[in-house]
């Protein structure tokens, strides 16, 4: 993905129009927009295709099974449109391995989760997120999802992979996550959700968070 704004939208609304209405309002202000089973569930994959006439889309799946299972889902979703899919590193290396192998067949990415941002993600998930990062790399992954809530983590991941894998950071605005302190700590985007397509104005709230981010890159906060 092209590095522009550093903002991920995380689209989790249910309604089709609602949707699309939001994706081209807040086009200019973000680099990617991050679909779940909310809306595909609601909406059916064809949703990908419409909202990637706006940006990239990133497919949350969270993918988590045997190999032959990954392959079948991986499939399903770069044929439906979608730029990159989200896994869970768990499962292991050969479930992750089919997960790229699929995507290098179709010039897509795969991210990684590490660590998720809510307060469970750390319970289980914590402990082993560095081997996570550390397998996510060497097998070939594009990046790694990391917690925007829990910036240390980010840096500490960051300073473990190096710039090997890019790092995508949700938790921002709703959870509490700051878009600035986690870009300082070594993430690449940050994913917001419900703090753009909740507002008022979601390409307000959009430009907003782009800007926070566009100065602390200037080192002005």
């Amino acid at each position: 993905m092209e590095r522009n704004t550093c903002v991920i939208l995380a689209l989790d609304v249910t309604d089709r129009k609602e949707a699309i209405r939001i994706a081209e309002d807040v086009r200019e202000f973000v680099d990617a927009i991050k679909v779940g089973y909310p809306l595909i569930l609601a909406t059916g994959l064809g949703i990908i295709r419409e909202l990637a006439e706006f940006a990239p889309i990133i497919a949350d799946f969270k993918v988590a099974d045997i190999p032959n299972t990954n392959r079948l889902i991986c499939e399903q979703v770069f044929e439906a449109g979608a730029d990159a899919v989200i896994v869970q590193g768990f499962t292991g290396r050969d479930s992750l391995d089919a997960c790229i192998e699929v995507a290098s067949e179709y010039r897509k990415d795969v991210f990684v989760v590490s660590e998720m941002s809510h307060p469970g993600g750390a319970e289980f998930m914590q402990p082993v997120a560095e081997a996570i990062a550390k397998m996510a790399a060497e097998a070939g992954a594009f990046g790694l999802v990391a917690p925007a809530t829990r910036p240390e983590r980010v840096k500490k991941i960051r300073k473990l992979i190096g710039d090997k894998l890019t790092i995508i950071s949700p938790g921002v605005g709703a959870q509490g996550g700051k878009a600035s302190d986690v870009i300082a700590a070594g993430a690449d985007w940050v994913i917001v959700g419900r703090s753009i397509y909740n507002a008022e104005s979601p390409k307000e709230a959009a430009c907003k968070i782009a800007a926070e981010i566009e100065a602390e890159l200037r080192g002005e906060n």
